[in-house]
C-alpha cells in the first residue's frame, strides 16, 4: 500500500507547477496580506525564476496524489553567500495536523543542506502561531530583521545548518 503522503521538487513548467500556483494563491488568500513588496504576482508567473535548482527548491506535496501544501526556498546574498531564504510554506487547512508542513520543512532543510547553505533564515506573522511552533521545533530563533517587511507584526528567523 502506497503511504498517502508524497513530495515533489517542481522543476520544470507543467502541471504541478500550475499546481503550485493554485496553492500560492491559496497562501495568499489566507495570509490576508499584500504581498506586492516582494514582487509576489512576478513570482506567481514564473515562480522557478527564485526557486530553481541548483540554488533554490520548489516541492509539491500531494495527500493521496492531490496537490495539498507547497514550500520553496531561495539564494539570499544580501544576507551571506552561504544564507537562503525558506518561502511560502502553505498546506491546505483540509489538510492541517497530519505531518505534512513538518515533512515540508523537514525536506528543504535538507535541500539547503545539500546545496551548501549554511543558515536558512525566513519571515513569518506573529498571529501564524503554528508556523512559529513548527519553525521553532526544527531549531529555528528569533533573529534581528534581514530585510524590511512593511507589514505588522514580522517575526524573523534563522537557523544553522
Amino acid at each position: 500500500m502506497q503511504a498517502p503522503l508524497s513530495i515533489e521538487v517542481v522543476t520544470t513548467e507543467g502541471a504541478a507547477l500550475a499546481q503550485v500556483r493554485a496553492l500560492f494563491k491559496a497562501y495568499l488568500l489566507e495570509l490576508n496580506a499584500d504581498l506586492c513588496f516582494q514582487q509576489f504576482d512576478t513570482e506567481l508567473e514564473n515562480p522557478l525564476k527564485k526557486y530553481a535548482p541548483p540554488t533554490g527548491a520548489l516541492l509539491l506535496a500531494r495527500w493521496n496524489n492531490e496537490p495539498v501544501g507547497c514550500i520553496a526556498f531561495q539564494p539570499l546574498p544580501e544576507a551571506g553567500l552561504y544564507t537562503c531564504e525558506m518561502k511560502r510554506l502553505f498546506v491546505l487547512p483540509t489538510h492541517r495536523k497530519l505531518g505534512i508542513g513538518e515533512a515540508l520543512v523537514a525536506q528543504l532543510l535538507t535541500m539547503a543542506k545539500t546545496a551548501h547553505y549554511h543558515t536558512m533564515v525566513l519571515d513569518t506573522l506573529e498571529r501564524l502561531q503554528p508556523a512559529i511552533q513548527l519553525y521553532q521545533q526544527f531549531g529555528f530563533t528569533v533573529t534581528t530583521p534581514y530585510y524590511h517587511n512593511p507589514l505588522q507584526e514580522v517575526v524573523y528567523m534563522q537557523k544553522v545548518l
